[in-house]
C-alpha cells in the first residue's frame, strides 16, 4: 500500500524539466533558458521534448497546458 502511495505521490518531472518548464512559462527562450541552467540549447530542447513523449502532446504550449492540468506546474 504505501509503495503504491509513493508512486502517486512521485512527481511526473525530474527537477531539472521542472527548471526548464518553470523558465519557459516565464517567457524565456530556449537560449535563455540554456544560459540560467548553464546547459546546452540542445539539451533544453531534450528536456522539453522528453516532457512532451511523456505527456503525449504535440507542442509545448499544449504540454504547460497539461503539466498545469496535472497540478506539476503553476502559472
Amino acid at each position: 500500500m504505501t509503495a503504491i502511495r509513493d508512486v502517486r505521490m512521485k512527481s511526473l518531472l525530474t527537477s531539472r524539466e521542472r527548471e526548464v518548464f518553470e523558465l519557459l512559462v516565464q517567457d524565456k527562450t530556449t537560449r535563455e533558458i540554456a544560459e540560467s541552467l548553464f546547459i546546452s540549447e540542445k539539451t533544453v530542447r531534450n528536456h522539453i521534448s522528453n516532457v512532451m513523449k511523456k505527456l503525449a502532446v504535440k507542442g509545448r504550449s499544449q504540454a504547460v497546458v497539461e503539466l498545469v492540468r496535472l497540478g506539476e506546474l503553476q502559472i
